[in-house]
């Protein structure tokens, strides 16, 4: 049996998890409301503060959903509740970031500054050459985080560019220099 499947979920008070037709699932808390679809084979059941999740035979199928619609659940309980943040650093000579009222300007190199501005549901903030990315959302923050990083991925012989926070770039060495004879 999956051993993350098996782990149950711990419900805080204050959140409210609602499961409709087909595992449509609706999780209330403090930090907003989030609705997914999970997958519809998986049953969850509650006992007291905690939900389980159970399948409903051994079939391949069944075991790979398992794990998955725990985590999706556990995730959103998560969200709604702590939040979830992602940092990036923004390295290079000349390279900032800033705030402009809700938008992120980045300059990084381009002969223009790049603008990102966040969806609805998720924040971003800067502090130094930090930025931050929280929301309620796990997979929209990890999404806005990488359409960051995509504006100028960092290279690999200076180390320029934006990275996550503690993301460790493979550096190669420049070129050897020519012999002469």
């Amino acid at each position: 049996m999956s051993r993350i499947g098996r782990k149950p979920i711990p419900v805080p008070a204050g959140v409210e998890v609602d499961f409709g037709e087909g595992n449509l699932t609706t999780v209330k808390g403090p930090k907003g409301t989030l609705r997914q679809q999970l997958p519809p084979m998986i049953v969850f059941e509650r006992d007291g503060g905690v939900i389980n999740a159970r399948r409903p035979s051994e079939s391949k199928e069944h075991k790979s959903q398992h794990g998955l619609a725990r985590t999706l659940l556990d995730n959103m309980i998560v969200g709604v509740t702590a939040g979830f943040t992602k940092q990036l650093e923004v390295n290079g000579v000349g390279y900032r970031a800033a705030m402009q009222g809700k938008q992120l300007v980045l300059n990084v190199g381009y002969s223009h500054q790049v603008f990102v501005d966040p969806p609805e549901g998720l924040s971003i903030g800067v502090e130094g050459n930090r930025i931050t990315v929280s929301g309620s959302d796990r997979q929209r923050v990890g999404q806005l985080a990488a359409e960051i990083r995509e504006k100028r991925p960092p290279e690999p012989f200076k180390g320029k560019g934006i990275k996550y926070a503690g993301e460790v770039i493979r550096r190669l060495p420049g070129k050897a220099g020519g012999k002469k004879k």
